[in-house]
């Protein structure tokens, strides 16, 4: 089939789903971003991406492959490459006599469909699929199996740390790079950002060595690689990461910056011995995430104007709490990013710097240089700060200057473990810290979890059925009809029924009753039922609201909230 001669935009013109002043303000935006046309008029709102496939299949007969749950012949995908595979979202699905079909997210991309022509030697007819389905394809046929292929793994990696270049995965095709492991590492890693991982587990069992993805929260086994895989895979995640590749007796903690899959990510690496030899665990930091705002964090409107409150005074102690890995540090940047005015100094100590932050002066911590979080903020304070970020309390020196700081005019902002908002208040007098100087500064606590979101495009109701021990949780009556929603699974959401995380929120704002408790030393029960008493939303009632709007499941809030209400 000839390549089609029309651009994109002309035809969405011609069909009359946008007009030409809307292509000309995509067509800035495109300059701007490098995004293809269909990619930038989809993130403007303009049209959908079935939208552009409809246009294309009807008005220049490109065929629409559906790639959710077939099976393609692996010899075919043999045909075209891994990198142009990845560099043109474009995968092959059956090949007639010498015309190979492959599914293109842009069928109008002339220099691709000349490049696959080349490289296969076919002639090519370009296909449409949805951008997820075709990533989903190359991730489940160019995966860690077709990386393994025959090799074998008896060799250990050479101990002398590659150059930072090295660790682009971007710059050239995983299979072309050097000893076979580097292709397996690189292939992992391309995997787990596609697939939004935030941890790649690699665990050594008696036989084989398991590798799973934390996807949404939830751990998901991706495959298994062979045992004597397990060696040389552990020495170049460590040299990669600056850790010592002699030592496995002892745990070890080493991170690096790595561009994958056109994303700029930090990968934060900690290994421990076990039975089968160590174990690496693999955190995802990928910077672009964190750069988020208040309204995009799944604030209830209420809520979020009482944060607002919070965050706009001039000092005073602002608190966010919750388990690791509930969204913390992302919640105090969207604040940061929001009061960040000219007329501010700002200034941050973290463990480490997570995200560089325009107009805010950020320090991270460096224990072996003697720059702990105690000593970094004794510094900040001769800074002339307005704004002072503490990345988290740890003991109770951090805990008394952040708080001194706050009663001496300055806005403080910083992070708890603790399991609800009334419970920080009293982890801080734990800490050793006067009950009178906690009353006066702490002004209000942010306690979060995170909440797998439906899948919309799968999401359906239900009736909740008499008996359910959800209806305990939810506080209504057995016989009393109850819809709720949850999702029955589809090629968008990879058949969990869920697509992306938001957060449930508590926010209490600390008002004169419960600074009488505060110095009175009551316990975090007594002040969390007078904060209810004043109005506070707590997580499980701020879950329930979510869940009944349809935007998460009642599974979900009890999976996350149900402990602190027991």
């Amino acid at each position: 089939m000839a390549p089609p001669k029309k651009r994109l935009g002309e035809l969405l013109v011609e069909s009359g789903l946008i007009t030409q002043a809307q292509l000309q303000e995509a067509l800035k935006t495109q300059k701007i971003s490098g995004e293809r046309l269909g990619r930038v008029l989809s993130m403007l709102g303009f049209v959908t991406e079935q939208d552009i496939i409809n246009v294309l299949e009807f008005q220049l007969g490109i065929n629409q492959v559906d790639l959710f749950g077939i099976n393609l012949d692996p010899e075919i995908i043999k045909l075209v490459p891994e990198a142009m595979a990845r560099r043109f979202k474009a995968i092959p699905v059956r090949k007639a006599g010498n015309v190979l079909t492959v599914a293109m997210v842009d069928p109008l991309n002339l220099v691709a469909i000349d490049d696959l022509r080349l490289a296969t030697g076919c002639d090519i007819e370009p296909a449409i699929a949805l951008e997820k389905e075709i990533d989903d394809a190359i991730q489940r046929y160019y995966g860690m199996q077709s990386l393994l292929g025959g090799e074998t793994f008896g060799e250990e990696v050479a101990a002398t740390a590659p150059a930072l270049e090295k660790f682009n995965l971007d710059a050239a095709d995983p299979g072309a790079v050097g000893a076979p492991i580097v292709r397996v590492v690189n292939g992992i890693l391309q995997q787990a950002v596609a697939a939004r991982a935030s941890d790649i587990h690699v665990e050594p069992q008696a036989d084989r060595v398991r590798l799973r993805f934390r996807v949404d929260g939830m751990l998901r086994e991706m495959g298994n690689l062979p045992k004597g895989a397990h060696p040389p895979l552990v020495s170049r995640i460590k040299i990669m990461a600056d850790m010592d590749i002699a030592e496995k007796r002892v745990p070890q903690d080493g991170r690096v910056q790595v561009k994958v899959n056109n994303k700029q990510v930090d990968l934060r690496v900690s290994s421990l011995p076990t039975s089968f030899g160590e174990k690496i665990v693999i955190r995802i930091l990928d910077k672009s995430a964190l750069l988020v705002k208040l309204t995009d964090l799944g604030f209830d409107p209420g809520l979020l104007q009482r944060f607002r409150g919070l965050i706009k005074r001039t000092y005073g102690m602002v608190l966010v709490t919750g388990p690791t890995g509930s969204g913390k540090t992302t919640t105090l940047y969207a604040a940061l990013n929001e009061i960040n005015t000219i007329d501010k100094n700002i200034i941050t100590i973290e463990d480490p710097v997570e995200y560089v932050l325009e107009g805010i002066n950020q320090t991270g911590v460096n224990v072996k240089a003697g720059l702990t979080f105690a000593t970094g903020l004794r510094s900040i304070l001769r800074q002339d700060p307005d704004v002072i970020m503490v990345g988290e309390i740890r003991d109770a020196e951090t805990a008394d200057i952040a708080v001194r700081a706050a009663t001496t005019g300055h806005l403080v902002f910083s992070t708890l473990h603790t399991n609800d908002a009334a419970g920080s208040v009293t982890r801080l007098i734990d800490m050793g810290v006067e009950p009178f100087l906690v009353a006066s500064s702490v002004i209000g606590v942010v306690a979060q979890r995170l909440v797998r979101r439906l899948c919309s495009h799968c999401k359906q109701t239900y009736e909740l059925p008499s008996g359910d021990p959800a209806r305990h949780f939810l506080g209504v009556d057995d016989q009393a009809e109850v819809t709720l929603y949850r999702g029955k699974g589809c090629r968008h959401c990879d058949n969990t029924g869920y697509a992306g995380r938001m957060a449930i929120h508590e926010v209490l704002v600390l008002s004169g009753k419960e600074r009488e408790l505060i110095l009175a030393k009551a316990s975090s029960d007594e002040i969390k039922y007078m904060a209810v008493q004043n109005g506070m939303t707590t997580l499980k009632d701020d879950g329930i609201r979510k869940a009944m709007q349809g935007v998460t499941t009642v599974e979900e809030v009890m999976r996350v909230a149900l402990a602190e209400e027991v």
